[in-house]
C-alpha cells in the first residue's frame, strides 16, 4: 500500500522559510521520481517541484524557482522541500507523491499534506 507522510508545515511571517518533509512507503523510492503538489483554498492543485530518481534532476514552478529547492535521501525514502522567502501566495497545503511522465502525480493514493500558512 502506498504512503505519503508530511511533515514540517506551520505558520510563518513572510520571508521566512520552512523545510517540509515527505516520508514514502509500499512502493520502490529510488526508482521513481517525487513531487511536491500544493492546494490553495478555492484552486485547483498544483505542481510545485519535481525530482528525478537517478540523475536528480529538478523542475520548478515559476513561482517558486530561486526559492524552493527539492532534494531526496534514497536510504530514507524522503524528499524535501526547502522553503525560503516565502509569500503569502504560498499558503497551501503541501502533498508529495511519486511522480510519473511529465512530473504528474503517479498515484491516487494522497497523504493528509501538510499545512503552511504565510501571514503576518
Amino acid at each position: 500500500q502506498v504512503q505519503f507522510v508530511e511533515s514540517g508545515g506551520g505558520l510563518v511571517q513572510p520571508g521566512g522559510s520552512l523545510r517540509l518533509s515527505c516520508a514514502a512507503s509500499g512502493f520502490t523510492f529510488s526508482s521513481y521520481s517525487m513531487v511536491w503538489y500544493r492546494k490553495a483554498p478555492g484552486k485547483e492543485r498544483e505542481l510545485v517541484a519535481g525530482i528525478t530518481a537517478v540523475s536528480r534532476s529538478t523542475k520548478y514552478a515559476d513561482s517558486v524557482k530561486g526559492r524552493f529547492t527539492i532534494s531526496r535521501i534514497n536510504t530514507k525514502n524522503t524528499v524535501y522541500l526547502q522553503m525560503n522567502s516565502l509569500k503569502s501566495e504560498d499558503t497551501a497545503v503541501y502533498y508529495c507523491n511519486a511522480g510519473a511522465i511529465g512530473y504528474r502525480a503517479r498515484y491516487d493514493d494522497w497523504g493528509k499534506g501538510t499545512q503552511v500558512t504565510v501571514s503576518s
